[in-house]
C-alpha cells in the first residue's frame, strides 16, 4: 500500500466496529494500491525466482520474519487472503498474533496438540461442545493425554483436580449450551498459584473458546487467558456459508501452532479465507448489535411464558450470574454485551425428566415443520435464527447421566439469534409452545 494513503492516526485509535470494517491500513501480506475489497488467492504453489529465495522462505517460515513479508511457497505453508484475515482477527481479539485452520474443532486441536504431550492433563469444565469432549475422552487418551472435568464455575476446584503433570485448563464462556459463565480474572488466579515454581515448560496455560461471545462481546486475552479459539464458522463468518477456526494470542505460539498445522495439515483454504475477511468480520458488530436485541426481546416473551421452566440469557436481569456478565461481557467501547444466545427449559406435561423430553420433542419438532423464521439446523451464529436440542443432538457424545449431573436437561434448547424481525419469531415460538 503506497505511503500517502498512509492514515493519520494509528488504527488503534479507531473503535472496533469501524477497524472491522477497515482492517489493517498496510499489510505485508500483499501488496495492493488500488483494490477497495482485498483480491483472493488462488494458487497452491508459488514461482520462486531462485533457489536462495526458496531456500530463505522455508527458513524463514512460522517466524516473526514470515508475519511481516512472507516468502510464499505453498498454500499449506502460508498464502496472502488467510495472512489478511489472521492479522485482521488477532486485531479484534486483542491478540499478537492468529494462526487459522480448516474448521473449529481443528483450532480446538492445535491448542492442546501444541501445549500437551504423552503423560500430561488436560482440566477441563465438566460441559463443553460436544465434539470438544470426544475429543478430550476418545482421541487424545490415545496420545496418553488424559483429561479430567470440573466445575471451573467454581474456580477453586482446579487446586483439587490438577496435578503436578496439568498443563491446560480448558473452558467456554459462555458455556454451550447452558450459558453459565466461567470467571477467568478468577481462573487465572488459580492458574498462578498452580505455575507457583514450576519452570516455563511445566506451566499451565488457559484456553477459552470464545465462540459463543465472538470478540464483539467479549476478549478474553484481557482477562488473563493465554490462547482463545474460535469456531470461525459461527458468528464470525455470520452467513452459515463458510467453515474454519482460529487460534489467537501472543508471539510466543505463533511458530508452534504453524508448524502444527504445516505437518496435521488443517488449512484454511483461502477460498473460505476471503469471505470471512471481506463479508464475515466486518459486519459482525453490526450483526450482533442487532442479534442482541432481538435475543433480550425473545429472552424476555419466554420468561413470561407458563410452559417455559428457565430461561438463561445473559442479558437478564435475573441472570444468575449478571454481575459477572456485565463485567467480563462487554464490547471494546465498554457497553454490555450479552450476546445473541440462549437456553430455555421446557416443562413437560407430567413434569418430569421423560415428560419433558417429550414437550422439547413435541416443540422442535413443531418448528422444523411450521415455522418459517426459525430453522432446525446445529451450529449457530448465522443470519438465520437456528434451534436445536443440544441433549440429543450436538452433545449426544456426552453419557447422559453425565449430561443430567451438569446440568444439561433433555427438554432443553438452545437458540441461536438471526436478523429476522423479533416479533415474527415470537410469533413462530407461540404457534409452537401451542402443541407441548
Amino acid at each position: 500500500m503506497s505511503a500517502e494513503r498512509t492514515p493519520k492516526k494509528p488504527r488503534e485509535e479507531y473503535r472496533l466496529r469501524t477497524r472491522l470494517i477497515h482492517g489493517s491500513f498496510a499489510t505485508g501480506r500483499w501488496d495492493y494500491d488500488h483494490h477497495v475489497v482485498p483480491p483472493q488467492s488462488s494458487s497452491a504453489t508459488y514461482r520462486l525466482s531462485s533457489v536462495h529465495r526458496g531456500a530463505q522462505g522455508f527458513i524463514e517460515f512460522a517466524t516473526p520474519e514470515s508475519r511481516r513479508a512472507p516468502i510464499y511457497i505453498y498454500d499449506r505453508l502460508d498464502e496472502p487472503s488467510r495472512g489478511m484475515l489472521e492479522e485482521n482477527l488477532a486485531a479484534a481479539e486483542g491478540g499478537e498474533m492468529a494462526v487459522t485452520f480448516a474448521t473449529g474443532m481443528a483450532a480446538v486441536s492445535a491448542a492442546l496438540g501444541i501445549l500437551t504431550a504423552a503423560g500430561e492433563q488436560i482440566v477441563a469444565h465438566r460441559i463443553l461442545y460436544g465434539s470438544t469432549h470426544s475429543l478430550m475422552t476418545s482421541w487424545l487418551p490415545r496420545y496418553k493425554v488424559r483429561t479430567d472435568f470440573c466445575d471451573l464455575g467454581d474456580p477453586e476446584s482446579l487446586l483439587r483436580v490438577a496435578t503436578k503433570d496439568c498443563r491446560v485448563v480448558y473452558f467456554e464462556t459462555p458455556v454451550n449450551p447452558t450459558m453459565e459463565l466461567i470467571d477467568m480474572a478468577a481462573v487465572r488466579h488459580f492458574v498462578d498459584r498452580l505455575n507457583a515454581g514450576r519452570p516455563e515448560a511445566e506451566r499451565v496455560h488457559i484456553v477459552v473458546d470464545n465462540t459463543f461471545a465472538t470478540p464483539y462481546c467479549q476478549r478474553p486475552l484481557a482477562h488473563g487467558v493465554d490462547l482463545v479459539v474460535h469456531s470461525l464458522t459461527k458468528d464470525i463468518c455470520g452467513f452459515g456459508t463458510e467453515m474454519g477456526g482460529a487460534v489467537i494470542g501472543p508471539n510466543s505460539y505463533y511458530n508452534h501452532l504453524m508448524l502444527y498445522r504445516k505437518d496435521f495439515g488443517g488449512v484454511l483454504s483461502p477460498k473460505n479465507a476471503w469471505p470471512i475477511l471481506v463479508y464475515g468480520l466486518p459486519t459482525l458488530a453490526a450483526r450482533m448489535v442487532n442479534q442482541q436485541k432481538t435475543a433480550m426481546h425473545i429472552a424476555d416473551y419466554l420468561l413470561r411464558q407458563p410452559k417455559v421452566s428457565r430461561v438463561i440469557y445473559p442479558g437478564l436481569p435475573n441472570f444468575p450470574q449478571h454481575e459477572l456478565a456485565r463485567r467480563q461481557m462487554t464490547s471494546s467501547d465498554g457497553n454490555f454485551a450479552p450476546g445473541s444466545m440462549l437456553y430455555f427449559e421446557l416443562r413437560g406435561r407430567e413434569n418430569t425428566v421423560e415428560s419433558a423430553r417429550q414437550a422439547a420433542e413435541r416443540f422442535v419438532d413443531y418448528i422444523a415443520e411450521k415455522s418459517y423464521t426459525v430453522t432446525l439446523a446445529v451450529s449457530l451464529g448465522q443470519i438465520k435464527t437456528l434451534i436445536e436440542n443440544p441433549f440429543s443432538m450436538t452433545h449426544a457424545s456426552v453419557p447422559d447421566d453425565e449430561k443430567i449431573r451438569s446440568g444439561l436437561q433433555p427438554g432443553g434448547i438452545r437458540l441461536s439469534l438471526g436478523l429476522e424481525d423479533w416479533h415474527d419469531i415470537i410469533a413462530d415460538l407461540e404457534d409452537a409452545l401451542g402443541v407441548v
